[in-house]
């Protein structure tokens, strides 16, 4: 996904935290793209990526749904439920953010109805008997703005202001309430447990946040500061700070845990120190099984710079002195093809022949000997029956210096169980059937449970990429003919 300021925008997996005992915990996953039978267009997939985010339990297991394939679909959501008693949120779970924060009662420009076929909901700490606020002299709040804040007195409000780099904004205070999770508890198993989380209770909201077409009840920061849900659950115990998912681009779906993970074996690269997102250390790019000649500091790392990995973005972003070359060897491998373009901004082309049989693989090569091999029939996606696209996009110039990020989304991400271990600051992959199962450990009591895939809405899938079909059909139609 993009970047919005200092963070990527990440995933949008909107969860579902089901309450209950402590132990393992079950997310139930659903695509905001997909949901509902609401249809969706490639702009809309690219625009998105642009704007854009007690006892030790064993893992947290999301029910995943959707497609990362940009044809069909996009990014995924849940729900979480808040409160005592629990009610539901729609969230937007954001790699790259760090905090919680749902749209609170008495707000001012907060969305009162969404095109995704959802209920907005609005929290309200004082019909909570969990709830309670959160003030600026409380430990969160001076850990979260580094040290005191001036002019704090007790009775005040610890407040936060997050921009984002398209233009949005959300403010609010911060509030501390319940939320509740599923544990896994055995083989394919699960029951229920609710935390303390502190969250943001938003009541200022802006640019994207405040309209109604897509609109959602918050965002799920999924960063690795300490403010964000994954951390408070690492420090109070509960998780250890390493999480996991394989999407699954073949059916759909796919496996999302939390906790250690046993199997299947993955080696790991380093994560670049001090970044506010997943940033890693590319070496090299291969088409074919030929290294590209690059420039030396096209992979340099820094703010906004350098290789991220982000499960919430659709596509792959590529600097231009990677893409131009990367594309032109591709296309090498058939020099016959009439390439055109679509929504003027995807290159397209017709073929009715296997892909993996004409075209070339792309290995991406990072430190520590880690490689991630992207098979043709995953970075091409089909719009019709005898007419595919390029899924690689040129990440522009992004930066104020001239350097551009390479940002690795679902296109690459698929098929592939991908390893976020804060707890030894690594990530890593390794090729995985996601329709399958994983293998995660209870740190209590050293058994081992099997976390199985899921494909929440297939049928509001289904109907959401016919429509997505029938409108690219259609736009390479007109194409042909103008």
């Amino acid at each position: 996904m993009d970047l919005r300021l200092s963070v990527v925008v990440g995933a949008a997996i909107l969860l579902r935290l089901v309450s209950g005992s402590s132990g393992n915990l079950v997310f139930e996953v659903q695509n905001k793209f997909k949901f509902n039978g609401r249809d969706s267009s490639l702009s809309e997939l690219r625009s998105h990526d642009a704007r854009r985010h007690g006892r030790l339990l064993s893992a947290i297991n999301l029910q995943l749904g959707g497609n990362g394939n940009p044809s069909e679909t996009g990014l995924y959501f849940a729900r979480i439920s808040i409160g005592t008693p629990p009610k539901d949120y729609y969230v937007q779970v954001d790699t790259g953010s760090d905090i919680l924060w749902v749209n609170c009662a008495g707000c001012s420009k907060c969305p009162v109805k969404s095109d995704l076929g959802i209920k907005l909901t609005l929290y309200n700490v004082n019909e909570s008997s969990t709830g309670d606020m959160v003030t600026c002299d409380q430990d969160f709040c001076t850990s979260t703005d580094n040290g005191p804040l001036p002019n704090c007195k007790p009775n005040l409000l610890c407040q936060y202001n997050v921009a984002y780099g398209d233009g949005s904004s959300t403010s609010g205070y911060f509030v501390k309430d319940s939320v509740h999770l599923d544990r896994v508890t055995g083989n394919l198993q699960s029951s229920t447990s609710n935390r303390s989380i502190v969250f943001g209770c938003g009541n200022k909201q802006s640019g994207e946040f405040d309209s109604s077409s897509a609109a959602l009840d918050g965002i799920l920061g999924f960063g690795q500061a300490n403010s964000s849900v994954l951390s408070q659950l690492a420090t109070s115990g509960i998780v250890k700070k390493i999480f996991a998912h394989c999407l699954d681009g073949k059916k759909g779906g796919g496996i999302f845990a939390i906790g250690d993970i046993m199997q299947p074996e993955v080696k790991t690269t380093p994560l670049v120190p001090n970044q506010p997102h997943y940033n890693v250390v590319m070496k090299a790019v291969e088409v074919g099984g030929d290294v590209l000649q690059l420039p030396t500091d096209v992979f340099d790392t820094g703010t906004q710079r350098g290789t991220i990995i982000d499960s919430g973005t659709t596509l792959a972003y590529l600097p231009e002195e990677v893409y131009d070359p990367m594309l032109k060897k591709i296309l090498d491998k058939q020099p016959q093809l009439k390439l055109y373009t679509v929504e003027e901004q995807f290159t397209c082309f017709k073929y009715l022949e296997s892909v993996d049989d004409a075209f070339p693989e792309v290995t991406f090569h990072f430190e520590g000997s880690l490689t991630m091999k992207v098979y043709p029939h995953e970075y091409l996606f089909k719009i019709s029956e005898d007419a595919w696209c390029f899924g690689w996009q040129s990440s522009g110039l992004q930066s104020k210096d001239g350097k551009d990020t390479t940002l690795l989304g679902d296109l690459v991400l698929s098929n592939k169980l991908v390893l976020y271990d804060l707890e030894n600051q690594a990530i890593g992959w390794t090729e995985y059937n996601c329709s399958s199962t994983i293998t995660v450990k209870d740190s209590t009591t050293g058994a081992m449970y099997r976390v199985g895939a899921y494909d929440i809405g297939s049928t509001s899938t289904l109907i959401a990429r016919r429509i997505l079909m029938f409108l690219l059909l259609f736009a390479s139609m007109l194409h042909a003919l103008l």
